[in-house]
């Protein structure tokens, strides 16, 4: 819809110690996380070994009615997906979760995150005659574990014996005929969580407001480089061999999760809020009126507003009927797409001094029609504060920025960006601040997009449509 980045994936999964109706539970839990991704949703029921399942491209409520949901049926196990597509396109063949039938069972695999190594793994198992139905680096993550899993006692053991080979960022729920299986990347770039509901079922998901949503007790965060089993037999974890220095996404905080979530101890809300404390101890503006950008600038603004002693003003009302499914018809109905999603609340900014806070700043061309929306409704000065710092550099783990090419700060100076957007000031967060948000260890969090400091090795082939490249490469043969 707008030029902002793009949500990753929403994953979701339940074990039941009892049947009962799985799909719902997971159908409410897809909503809950539906910020996450809105191009394609998926849910799998598992009963007694037989899987159930359905996925479309859209919206959950569009992809789901009752109907579906009563053919899904009763169940023990469930596992659910919402999907943004950062490898692969949007299209129904990659929506998820995957269904894979092998030697020893079938499994069902939901993934969020983005592997750096999928390119190299992907040519290893087509060399070895693997035939891969999809375009998306999820199935080179079930191939690697079904390879492992025909030479090994449990699902479990070939999960951690495939997670030594798999580089970058996945958080996964994996269902086997009679476990479901909780798993984070070694780094634990992506959340993942798990609680447990009244009726003894234990619920992992990507936030904690899916927990919520079920009606389940927050337990803990699935650790980084960790496997956790449930079963019948109870709950097993498992733990990685190999270590290294966690790097947990900090634009989590800042933009990807739900401000009711909470990650390590720290709501989200209470993160953004510092944010925009943190921006009003660095930009001491003369102003009237503080505005944020819906949804995810109110809450920096609030914070901002609150530190600084301006006062707060809804400046926007957002069309909350109109998702990022939305489609712009040509050329001018995309460039009025900002004014038809968001209407300023003019007696608000009319004839004043406005300080207009937002989550980050892309690509520009967004900021800079947000900015003509204020100005158009009288606003006399508009001060531009980002929440975010100044985005340099591609994100390989998850996220749809796969270039510098249309990084607006990759070009231009802060002064230069201030005159292309329209805005008399222009601030960002500082790096330093970005990792002191949520109380937790600043080294603890990957900011790579804004230093340029991987935690891992830099792909060979980043491009997010990478293997549809291969395959037009292919046709063309």
């Amino acid at each position: 819809m707008f030029d902002s980045i793009h949500e990753e994936c929403g994953i979701f999964g339940i074990f039941s110690p009892a049947k009962q109706d799985l799909a719902a539970t997971t159908y409410y839990a897809l909503f809950s996380l539906q910020h996450r991704g809105q191009e394609s949703a998926g849910i799998v029921v598992n009963d007694d070994g037989v899987f159930s399942s359905y996925k479309d491209v859209g919206l959950v409520n569009d992809v789901f009615d009752q109907q579906i949901l009563n053919k899904l049926g009763d169940g023990n196990i469930a596992i659910g997906h919402v999907r943004y597509a950062t490898t692969g396109t949007c299209g129904r063949e990659n929506a998820q979760p995957l269904v894979v039938n092998h030697l020893k069972g079938n499994i069902a695999i939901a993934h969020n995150g983005n592997l750096v190594n999928s390119a190299e793994l992907r040519n290893a198992l087509e060399s070895d005659g693997s035939i891969f139905h999809t375009t998306s680096d999820t199935e080179v993550i079930s191939y690697m574990i079904i390879k492992e899993r025909v030479k090994s006692d449990s699902i479990e053991e070939a999960i951690l014996a495939s997670m030594d080979k798999l580089e970058g960022a996945y958080s996964l729920v994996v269902m086997s005929p009679s476990k479901l299986i909780a798993v984070r990347d070694k780094h634990g770039f992506r959340p993942l969580c798990y609680g447990q509901r009244e009726d003894g079922s234990y619920v992992v998901a990507s936030e904690s407001c899916a927990l919520d949503a079920v009606g389940a007790k927050k337990i803990r965060e699935v650790n980084p480089g960790e496997v956790i089993v449930f079963s019948n037999y109870g709950v097993k974890s498992y733990q990685q061999k190999q270590k290294c220095k966690k790097s947990f996404c900090v634009f989590e905080y800042l933009y990807f999760a739900r401000p009711d979530s909470e990650i390590d101890g720290c709501y989200v809300h209470d993160a953004r809020q510092k944010a925009g404390e943190f921006l009003a101890q660095n930009y001491k503006i003369d102003a009237d009126v503080v505005v944020g950008v819906p949804d995810s600038g109110l809450d920096a603004a609030l914070g901002y507003a609150k530190a600084s002693g301006i006062p707060y003003g809804i400046g926007f009302i957002k069309n909350k009927y109109i998702g990022r499914t939305f489609i712009a018809p040509n050329q001018k109905h995309r460039e009025d797409r900002v004014r038809i999603k968001l209407n300023v609340v003019k007696s608000v900014v009319d004839g004043k001094r406005v300080v207009l806070v937002d989550d980050s700043i892309v690509r520009g061309t967004t900021s800079a029609r947000i900015v003509k929306l204020l100005r158009d409704a009288g606003a006399k000065e508009v001060h531009m504060l980002s929440a975010a710092p100044a985005f340099l550099n591609p994100c390989y783990y998850g996220t749809d920025i796969d270039s510098r090419e249309n990084l607006i700060a990759v070009k231009h100076s802060v002064e230069e960006i201030a005159q292309i957007i329209g805005v008399d000031s222009l601030g960002y967060l500082t790096i330093d601040q970005a990792k002191n948000l949520a109380g937790s260890n600043p080294d603890d969090f990957c900011v790579a997009c804004f230093d340029g400091n991987y935690p891992t090795v830099e792909p060979v082939m980043a491009a997010k449509n990478r293997f549809e490249c291969k395959i037009s490469e292919t046709k063309k043969k």
